[in-house]
């Protein structure tokens, strides 16, 4: 049985209260809003009327009159409540008990009303008429703020932000920019590429190969067809299948999902943008790149200039060039060129770089530079001509069979952008998909299946073509100054919610004390909460009964963390 705290016992004796009094709390009628906050902000006229909705926010009565805050998609608005205005005739309950008694902080009511600004010149609704639209039978996590100023209790613990991003979207205000420019880039991508007369299109979610990248896939079963499917991994096969089929240009925004590891810059779930376009290469897709990312800034900055943590970056075209041999040679001395793979592993064991048996010569070379070369680059760099075990669906370099057409555009030390002078002679392709399913056996669980239907369509021939590949997230990430892939995600993947536990005072003030990640001397925290030995005890077992802490012995001395 769900256990109710008192204030959401309360809110629950006020929904029952309003629905005796004959009143719907939930209503299904359409609220005919014509203005938001913006539109009276921007377009303000003294006595104008307007009809306007969304949550109280905040709310000052004094007796028959009151100030409130109302909060709606655009921004927020004082309105001001008045029993008098609001209640024509002798009857004041609408005010007294409504308005009063029943409605509470969260509730979504629409007011009717008329403009005016108060003796301190702020832009105000008086309120004539007011509906309650939706009522909260449950307390938002609102900041509270002393009378110096100092904000108390914000909603500002990431787990719980992410967790429950409604909440945090009602009142963290700023939240909704990051999700606002997020559109924007999108918007932004998508008219550079129709401008240019490139064609969107869909692609399966669900395939019978995951190919298009070198990535641990979801698994699931197909019942009517007693099949396993896999969830894509990337696009770019099927896209590559329509160039063939002669569109000359097209692209897609994908929701793509690896089954591997998650941190501040992985979700297993994330939106990629790949675009094809035929009769181009690696070169002309650089320039292209360029254009598009100095578009796509300006867009939602209105500056190329952007900050990411303690770094200025400008994506204002044309960017720094490096070959991936010449950037290894740089960083670390050693010249990667016709090394073989026991060469190769020799030199990252001995650059202290983890490796394993199972790992070839791409993915070793690929471990080299991610670790020793790719945080030395913080404005927008193309890292160019990747060696051909690392990009099995790339086009042989014209200059050097051991190389391939290949860049990735590197941005504060993480890679942004991926592309290619697409490979499209179907022997050749086959023979490297043939390689990667030896990778595979090997022991190599990111190594790409071959596509049987793919390698067909190549033999009905494809025109020459460069692909781009971009990780939406993390150019997100970057235009906006976050940190983590999930402060850019509404709902980002998140462990299983722990059972709530009801604890007593006690044993909150002595976890209020505790910080996650760290380890405390157990008589400081004992110290610190004030308790009586015999309350200390009860309240020690009952954090450790519901494994909310950890006791253990260091150094001779007791300590205390949570779990």
């Amino acid at each position: 049985m769900q256990q109710l705290s008192e204030q959401e016992q309360i809110r629950r004796e006020k929904l029952s209260a309003i629905r005796k009094a004959g009143i719907n709390p939930y209503p299904a009628d359409l609220f005919p809003v014509d203005h938001t906050t913006t539109d009276i902000k921007e377009n303000f006229e003294d006595g104008k009327k307007v009809v306007i909705a969304g949550r109280l926010m905040s709310r000052r009565i004094q007796g028959k009159a009151s100030f409130a805050e109302l909060q709606d998609s655009k921004g927020r608005i004082q309105v001001y409540f008045n029993r008098d205005e609001i209640c024509i005739g002798e009857d004041k309950s609408k005010y007294n008990d409504f308005y009063k008694k029943w409605l509470d902080i969260g509730d979504f009511i629409g007011i009717e009303g008329e403009l005016f600004k108060t003796q301190v010149g702020e832009m105000t609704v008086m309120v004539k008429d007011f509906h309650l639209l939706s009522k909260s039978i449950r307390p938002l996590p609102l900041p509270k703020t002393d009378k110096e100023g100092n904000v108390h209790d914000g909603f500002n613990d990431p787990e719980q932000r992410y967790r429950q991003r409604y909440a945090d979207l009602a009142v963290n205000p700023k939240v909704k920019e990051i999700f606002v420019k997020r559109t924007r880039l999108f918007n932004a991508m998508r008219n550079f590429f129709n401008e240019k007369g490139y064609f969107e299109v869909e692609t399966p979610i669900l395939q019978s190969i995951p190919g298009g990248a070198a990535a641990r896939p979801f698994v699931t079963h197909h019942n009517a067809l007693d099949i396993p499917l896999y969830l894509r991994i990337a696009n770019e096969l099927y896209l590559k299948r329509l160039i063939v089929g002669g569109f000359d240009g097209v692209y897609e925004f994908s929701k793509n999902f690896r089954n591997e590891g998650m941190d501040r810059t992985h979700n297993p779930e994330f939106t990629a943008m790949e675009i094809y376009v035929a009769y181009k290469d690696y070169n002309w897709m650089m320039e292209f790149t360029e254009k598009l990312l100095e578009h796509c800034a300006i867009a939602v900055n209105g500056t190329t200039e952007a900050t990411f943590g303690e770094h200025k970056i400008d994506f204002k075209a044309p960017y720094k060039r490096l070959t991936m041999t010449d950037a290894i040679k740089e960083y670390t001395g050693f010249d990667i060129t016709g090394k073989s793979e026991k060469e190769l592993y020799d030199a990252a064991k001995g650059m202290g770089i983890e490796v394993d048996d199972t790992m070839g010569k791409g993915k070793l070379i690929d471990e080299i530079f991610g670790e020793k070369c790719e945080g030395n680059f913080i404005q927008p760099t193309f890292i160019t001509d990747y060696p051909k075990e690392m990009s099995p669906l790339c086009k042989e370099h014209r200059e050097n069979p051991e190389l391939t057409e290949r860049f990735e555009l590197m941005v504060c030390g993480k890679e942004i952008a991926n592309a290619y002078s697409e490979l499209n002679d179907p022997i050749d392709q086959r023979e490297r998909f043939e390689e990667q399913l030896k990778l595979s056996e090997k022991g190599d669980d990111e190594a790409m299946f071959i596509d049987n239907d793919f390698l067909r369509s190549l033999e009905y021939g494809m025109p020459p073509t460069s692909g781009l590949g971009i990780g939406m997230d993390r150019l997100i990430m970057f235009l906006t100054n976050k940190q983590s892939i999930q402060e850019v995600l509404f709902f980002p993947q998140m462990k299983p919610e722990k059972k709530a536990v009801e604890l007593n005072e006690d044993e909150k003030a002595v976890y209020k004390l505790l910080k996650a990640d760290e380890i405390f001397e157990l008589n400081e925290i004992k110290e610190k909460s004030g308790l009586s030995n015999k309350k200390w005890d009860k309240s020690l077992k009952g954090l450790r009964k519901h494994k909310m802490i950890e006791v253990f012995k260091e150094d001779d001395d007791m300590k205390i963390k949570i779990s």
